[in-house]
């Protein structure tokens, strides 16, 4: 049985330089960034001037790729791949497993001879058929309706993956079913870039700005996580199946001293993340920040802002690689929001913004009145978004592991509001009150002091950590996003909500238009309108508290507290019907979504009460029962000899806590197999089995874990079975 002690020994740093150019120097960053991408710097060498320029704008505005050039991209990509020592290429796609997936074909085929030849088409590039039976998909189809499809995505580029044994291209694409329904987190991601670009647009020219053609979304996602000894996490069953500890003692020293965040990197994970770094920018993830964060054992990296879904695909990569180069180091990297308790917990902040063609942040205060019109226009339609579908946006980052943050004193609370920070908010309330009536926009906002709106807002915008949605300066920082969820689906939900937002607003401004303009001071009152709509979504306190709380009840705010609550939201078409009307999910995908979330849900929970009664079972009651034998020995010696000894008095609590563990376990067992007696993953009784799991079963695990973290606290080290918080989270540098 593996046990908690800690070894004089630690592995070893793993030798690792940076790539080196041909004569032996190292070599610079932007040297090797994006060496392994198949970007149009590659394509330029392999194409035509001609099909570069259009596969350039496929890229940039969307569109589709007709079969001669795809032959043609195929060739050249083949070309380039097999040059760099790739044998295969894989359609890699995200399916609703929160991970991805890829199935690997070899260029090898064989001539009319049956002698070899290397052979990419493309056909084959624009599509594979990967058996999508084993994939989630929320009972859209039956087991022998097999086909899903895998479609190229052009506007992300291939790319290489390197393993110490092989390299396979990557082709990034969308996974759709035989009827084309979407069975992944990329398509809607996608189709609610769409339908934004659309109403942005439109609201742009709304304002007179007639040369823009394309808006975007751009996406930075904070990624953090927990690095522990690999060795140590394979002596763990609760953290191998489950992502989490379900036992474990807080030790003596936590984050209290708040010496950790942004403290010295230890010199084996610093090892470790400038692999990852490196392997990174190789495939062209733009990692900028690295640094420790709050929690012992935690550390974050942030990537430099990109359009959303390749931001969305790069974090896919992150974490991916994470898993990989950290195995390299001998350290198992923790994704889970929550693996361990008593420490922060880890979050996935997504800064999300808007850009325009002409490469101007939407979401960036101007320094003239019609740039900040168009900065209050376009902040106003996030908020009417905000508001208006707040509970899909809270349901769009449930999960079981989120559960143990949201509300919590280490992220944002369960109810959605938007903070603004004090200047932008004393604005608006200006703006509401009236201020500037009767006068021009431009004279409006010069009485209300913002007509260099960007350095007030830059200056006068601070952080906080209390708030789900928070304006940031230039962008909103949506921090309920869990560390291990794949960002496509929340920013998927978040730009139909703000779609559908730009939508309500650009009714009012297109009923007020003269020539397709709408005035500055039409704007200015459709602007108070909007503001006033929209008051109860702002709030600038403290997220945690009871009070707000409180207040978020009177203003009519939803608190969705768990997964089994805010997934109901799919089901409730008054609430979904935006993500309809703009195009994101269809009526089947919602469906097929909430099934899929609710048993994603009901087999995490399930899975982390099997191992917990495992490792009670085969670990934990044995130890103790080991040790209270021990113990009751020595007293009853200590007795005969007439020798007074704490043993008995240790036996008595000792085994008085025994007690207590074996009827926590059996209330577990016991409640488990109620729960799960009829079939669970009916889909008819998803919502109920959920519900039942978190309302009986949880206060259940949460009891037996209380009464075995204070067995550990009376252990000796050596015969508790598991590896302790102390040794995980505070390892040797």
């Amino acid at each position: 049985m593996p046990t908690g002690k800690t070894t004089a020994h630690f592995p070893s740093v793993r030798t690792f330089e940076r790539p080196r150019n041909v004569d032996g120097s190292l070599a610079r960053l932007a040297d090797y960034f994006g060496a392994n991408v198949f970007d149009l710097r590659a394509m330029a060498k392999k194409l035509s001037s001609h099909d570069l320029e259009t596969i350039s704008k496929v890229m940039k505005l969307g569109g589709k790729i007709d079969a001669t050039l795809a032959e043609r991209i195929a060739s050249a990509a083949r070309e380039w791949a097999i040059e760099k020592g790739a044998t295969h290429y894989c359609h890699w796609f995200q399916p609703q497993t929160g991970t991805t997936a890829e199935k690997h074909d070899a260029f090898l085929w064989l001539d009319k001879n049956g002698y070899p030849i290397e052979r990419f088409t493309g056909k084959e590039l624009l599509q594979s058929e990967p058996d999508a039976s084993s994939f989630p998909s929320g009972g859209m189809r039956s087991t022998f309706e097999a086909r899903g499809y895998t479609s190229w995505d052009p506007s992300s580029p291939m790319f290489i993956m390197e393993t110490e044994n092989g390299r396979t291209l990557y082709i990034p694409s969308v996974f759709i079913s035989y009827h084309g329904d979407a069975l992944d987190f990329k398509t809607p991601l996608l189709r609610s870039n769409d339908s934004l670009n659309k109403e942005a647009v439109k609201t742009l020219h709304l304002l007179g700005e007639k040369n823009v053609t394309s808006v975007i979304t751009t996406v930075g996602a904070e990624q953090e996580f927990f690095v522990v000894s690999r060795e140590q996490a394979m002596a763990r069953a609760d953290l191998r199946l489950s992502g989490r500890t379900v036992f474990g003692k807080r030790p003596a020293k936590g984050q209290e001293l708040e010496d950790h965040y942004f403290g010295h990197i230890p010199t084996r994970v610093h090892a470790f993340i400038n692999e990852l770094e490196v392997e990174l920018y190789k495939v062209g993830v733009p990692i900028k920040t690295r640094h420790n964060e709050v929690a012992p054992g935690q550390f974050e990296v942030a990537p430099i802002f990109e359009g959303s879904n390749i931001a969305a695909d790069h974090n896919q990569l992150l974490m991916k690689v994470l898993r990989t180069v950290g195995a390299r180091h001998n350290f198992s990297v923790l994704l889970h929001e929550k693996p361990f308790a008593g420490v922060n917990g880890s979050g996935k902040h997504v800064n999300w913004s808007m850009s325009d063609s002409t490469g101007r942040n939407l979401l960036d205060p101007g320094n003239t009145p019609h740039q900040n019109l168009v900065f209050l226009t376009f902040l106003c339609g996030v908020m009417q978004g905000i508001y208006d579908n707040a509970d899909a946006l809270r349901a769009s980052v449930a999960s079981s592991g989120n559960d143990h943050r949201l509300g919590a004193n280490e992220a944002p609370p369960a109810i959605i509001s938007c903070f603004l920070g004090d200047t932008l908010d004393k604005i608006l309330n200006a703006i509401e009150a009236g201020k500037g009536d009767n006068v021009s926009a431009e004279r409006a906002l010069l009485d209300l002091g913002v007509n260099h709106l960007q350095h007030v807002a830059l200056d006068n915008t601070d952080r906080n950590r209390t708030s789900p949605f928070a304006f940031t300066g230039n962008k909103f920082e949506f921090r309920a996003v869990g560390s291990s969820a794949p960002i496509s689906f929340p920013t998927a939900i978040l730009n139909a909500a703000v779609t559908a937002g730009l939508t309500k607003v650009n009714a009012k401004l297109t009923a007020r238009a003269k020539g397709g303009v709408v005035s500055p001071e039409a704007v200015f009152e459709i602007l108070r309108e909007v503001v006033r709509d929209t008051r109860n979504i702002r709030f600038e306190g403290n997220g945690y508290s009871q009070e707000w709380r409180d207040e978020a009840a009177r203003r009519g705010l939803g608190n969705l507290a768990d997964t089994p609550s805010a997934l109901g939201v799919w089901t409730d078409t008054k609430k979904t019907q935006f993500l309809v009307e703009t195009g994101t999910l269809t009526p089947t995908d919602l469906e097929s979504r909430a099934a899929i979330q609710w048993e994603r849900y009901i087999k995490q929970r399930l899975i982390e009460i099997n191992v917990a009664v495992e490792m009670a079972q085969t670990g934990i009651l044995p130890c103790t029962l080991g040790y209270l034998s021990e113990l009751v020995a020595l007293g009853d010696s200590a007795a005969r000899l007439h020798i007074s000894t704490p043993a008995q008095k240790l036996a008595g609590e000792l085994g008085q806590l025994a007690v207590r563990f074996e009827t926590s376990l059996s209330a577990l067992r016991a409640g488990y197999d109620r729960v799960t007696s009829d079939d669970a993953l009916d889909h008819h009784a998803l919502p109920k089995t959920a519900k039942a799991i978190a309302e009986q079963l949880l206060p259940k695990l949460e009891e037996l874990r209380t009464t075995a973290d204070q067995i550990e606290a009376l252990l000796p080290a050596g015969k508790w079975p598991f590896p302790t918080y102390q040794d995980m989270l505070f390892p040797a540098d």
